[in-house]
């Protein structure tokens, strides 16, 4: 059974530079990462790139991982995570955020994917503070028409623990992270794939709503546990799964563990657990392989046929 996780982060070591270098707090950087590592419990990647990519790469073999989609968390480690693809042979899939508020960000978004090689451009639309369905965003989503780019949206709760341990401002509008803003922005580009990522971070309804209104926005399955803690009545997995499911069919669900920073590395365990919850849905076989993989590579035209990463732990 191929397993192809649509959303992990890259998180070298120039994304951690980046954000020590903007960090209000004393110290140098070095000082300001120490502090922020023995705080968050992250490990800093080793400096050399090679040495980080194929952490990851052995990471994803260890657990029987085909492919990830591994996403730029700022632009100064863009480069490396294209270079770490180009490396990984396919196996790490590069995702880039846009924020369609920067100037040229129409131009720099068609130049990632037809230039760069990047496969798909990440809104946030809470992050940056602009409206999904505005002229900004949608200038973005015109010069992504025909250029083969996945489209994902961050809705919904959002998290950022090394920055506000940095001592970064993070000013997020939570009005703009609504699923139902995709909507128009969806229905005014038919030709272009939308992701809605973590079933639209604790706005469920909202994002089977937008699911059931647009068939050209699916999901992903990351960081479910982050948001289930804020729903007004308790949920199980299985619950989620069983509603996300009766709206979106097998066919537009994508798993995705969130995974990030090291020691954790990539998350067998929210594997486990969602693989345990979709089981409790009664899904058929050959509906499950689409969900951990199938719909993956379809969307991204991705050939594991000849991948063979190891096989995953026993205890998985």
């Amino acid at each position: 059974m191929k397993v192809i996780d649509f959303q992990t982060q890259f998180l070298s070591r120039p994304y951690f530079q980046a954000l020590a270098s903007r960090s209000p707090l004393a110290g140098t950087p070095e000082e300001k990462l120490a502090r922020a590592a023995r705080r968050t419990g992250f490990e800093l990647p080793p400096p050399v790139l090679d040495d980080h990519a194929a952490r990851w790469i052995a990471e994803l073999d260890r657990h029987g991982v085909d492919a990830a989609v591994s996403c730029a968390g700022c632009p100064e480690e863009l480069d490396g995570l294209v270079a770490a693809a180009e490396l990984s042979a396919g196996r790490l899939v590069p995702f880039a955020s846009v924020d369609p508020t920067a100037a040229g960000a129409a131009e720099h978004a068609a130049e990632l994917v037809r230039g760069r090689g990047i496969r798909g451009i990440v809104l946030s639309p809470a992050v940056d503070r602009y409206d999904l369905a505005g002229p900004e965003a949608d200038a973005v989503l015109a010069a992504l028409e025909g250029t083969g780019a996945v489209v994902v949206v961050r809705c919904g709760l959002t998290r950022a623990r090394l920055r506000d341990v940095l001592g970064l401002s993070r000013v997020f509008d939570p009005r703009l992270a609504d699923p139902l803003a995709l909507v128009p922005a969806a229905g005014a580009h038919p030709r272009l794939a939308f992701v809605l990522s973590g079933l639209g971070g604790g706005f469920l309804r909202e994002a089977l709503m937008a699911g059931a209104q647009c068939d050209n926005v699916r999901v992903d399955t990351a960081s479910l546990d982050d948001w289930l803690r804020t729903q007004p009545r308790p949920q199980t997995l299985a619950d989620v799964f069983e509603r996300v499911l009766g709206v979106f069919g097998p066919e537009r669900v994508l798993f995705a563990t969130g995974s990030s920073a090291f020691p954790a590395g990539w998350r067998h365990d929210r594997r486990t657990e969602q693989r345990e919850a979709l089981g409790a849905c009664g899904l058929r076989k050959d509906d499950l392989e689409a969900i951990l993989g199938g719909n993956a590579a379809r969307l991204l035209a991705l050939d594991v046929s000849a991948a063979q990463p190891a096989p995953a732990r026993p205890q998985e």
